[in-house]
């Protein structure tokens, strides 16, 4: 049978992914885990990073299963050894990377009146100082591959948080607004290296991050806002990241804000 142009398949919006090397971080659950999924699922070979190995294990399994590649590299990024190991496991692996996303975060949202000195340290530790690791250890890595004429990415996820202001929510906001000004800055260095930055900000979005609070208000406060709002799924952003990391490397989607319907 002769085939029309409606019959041809039609090429992947996401078909210049195939044959890049990403590494994810998070990617045990959320945003890093569906990321990695979509990534591989397009030809993209994985790198799996986060503290549970055995979630990482099935999802590296579930993507071999689906036809990808994935190597499983349990890592925490609150300890510059586990992520100096973590990078020579996966340049031993996979060579230089070519692709990273910044997705390992976490929300623990009380008031500053209440003193939790050790949900402040645990955020900066993981939403900031974890993120530039990982930026230290593969950035060279970028600069390589876009010198050597490829395209590079590095992918930090943010929140709407960073711009606006929640009650309750001041010290994860501040760490929010520290990667997406770090994301900026990074620009002016690699951007001249056609090393592409993107700063991915997220609205409500449902992700684990809630299961982590354990103000019982404001845990019934997040779960009445998800009712009303009808929040965006880790698949969203997933796609997101895909969309804008398949661009031509001429193309920089510097920031991008995602926002549930609703809520916008």
């Amino acid at each position: 049978m002769t085939t029309t142009p409606h019959t041809q398949s039609i090429r992947s919006p996401y078909a210049a992914l195939s044959g890049r090397t990403a590494l994810i971080t998070g990617a045990a659950s959320g945003m890093g885990e569906a990321t990695a999924r979509l990534l591989a699922a397009h030809g993209a070979r994985v790198a799996l990073l986060a503290r549970r190995e055995e979630r990482l294990t099935g999802l590296a399994e579930r993507i071999g299963a689906d036809g990808g590649t994935a190597l499983v590299v349990p890592t925490d990024l609150t300890d510059q050894a586990s992520v100096d190991a973590a990078a020579d496991r996966v340049h031993a692996a996979y060579g230089p990377v070519d692709l990273v996303v910044n997705a390992a975060g976490v929300m623990l949202p009380n008031p500053i009146a209440d003193g939790r000195a050790d949900e402040w340290r645990r955020m900066l530790d993981t939403n900031v100082t974890g993120a530039l690791r990982v930026i230290r250890a593969f950035v060279p890595d970028l600069v390589e591959a876009a010198g050597a004429g490829g395209t590079a990415d590095l992918v930090n996820i943010s929140s709407i948080g960073a711009h606006v202001p929640f009650p309750n929510y001041a010290v994860y906001g501040a760490t929010k607004a520290a990667l997406t000004y770090l994301s900026q800055s990074l620009r002016t260095e690699l951007g001249p290296q056609d090393v592409r930055v993107t700063n991915i900000e997220p609205g409500l979005t449902d992700t684990e991050l809630a299961g982590h609070v354990d103000n019982a208000d404001l845990s019934a406060e997040l779960d009445g806002m998800f009712e009303a709002l009808a929040g965006l799924t880790s698949d969203d952003i997933a796609d997101l990241i895909a969309y804008t990391t398949s661009r031509p490397r001429r193309v920089n989607l510097r920031q991008v804000i995602a926002l549930p319907t609703r809520q916008a």
